[in-house]
């Protein structure tokens, strides 16, 4: 495994240089803990809805028809999504504004309680997130599956980033260069693989300062030709 160091300069090669790589990975630059803990409930719930119907769909239909989602949902309000009524579910079904997945719209309705719950438990669900260490995302990455809906896979991550939670994803990318580096030997599917990414990921995040989504952006960086799934999405 090298050093950040070395992948950085690999990275900042392939894109024109360490103020233009430097550009790219201010686009998702995380918050403070203090501005996460900030963050509205209602938006974390948001930032998982379009990340989960995004998932195995076009982000740009989502993005084109988020201004109804806005409105079907009550502006994301967990208490209105957690006690959605019978009849309001059906007319989610049936409301051409939004993607009509059943599953995942009812991933609206069970996450809204989970965030209810995080609320409860620790004054908001933004503290929760706030709080939990950057070094141990493999443990928050569980807790969001277990206690979740629709939050396995990229769903989980992508959302942390867009609140602006340190987080790294799996992309086709950022897994060619893991096994590039000797991390892994294989895409992810375990705990083991996964606690061995969370080990690379704070040994870099130890020698370099940086936060886990630079890291995982500038590893992306250093894959020479950037694979047809991660078009259009940051790495």
């Amino acid at each position: 495994m090298r050093s950040f160091a070395a992948l950085y300069e690999i990275a900042a090669a392939r894109k024109g240089g360490a103020d233009a790589l430097e550009r790219r990975l201010a686009e998702t630059a995380p918050l403070p803990r203090a501005a996460i803990a900030a963050t509205p409930d209602d938006r974390i719930l948001a930032a998982m809805t379009q990340r989960i119907f995004s998932a195995g769909f076009s982000w740009k239909v989502i993005e084109a028809k988020w201004p109804g989602f806005e409105a079907a949902f009550f502006g994301f309000e967990p208490h209105a999504c957690a006690f959605l009524a019978g009849e309001q579910f059906e007319a989610l079904l049936h409301n051409a504004d939004i993607v009509r997945n059943g599953a995942k719209i009812r991933s609206v309705q069970v996450n809204a309680r989970f965030l209810l719950d995080l609320a409860a438990e620790h004054g908001t669900a933004a503290r929760f997130f706030a709080d939990w260490p950057d070094d141990d995302l493999v443990g928050l990455l569980e807790v969001l599956k277990a206690r979740g809906s629709h939050l396995g896979g990229d769903a989980a991550p992508r959302t942390l980033r867009a609140i602006g939670k340190p987080a790294w994803v799996a992309t086709p990318d950022v897994v060619a260069a893991l096994i590039r580096e000797g991390v892994i030997d294989r895409p992810p599917t375990s705990k083991r693989d996964r606690t061995a990414i969370q080990a690379a990921f704070n040994a870099w995040a130890a020698e370099s300062g940086r936060d886990a989504t630079t890291i995982g952006r500038t590893l992306a960086m250093t894959v020479e030709s950037p694979s047809p799934a991660s078009h259009g999405r940051h790495a």
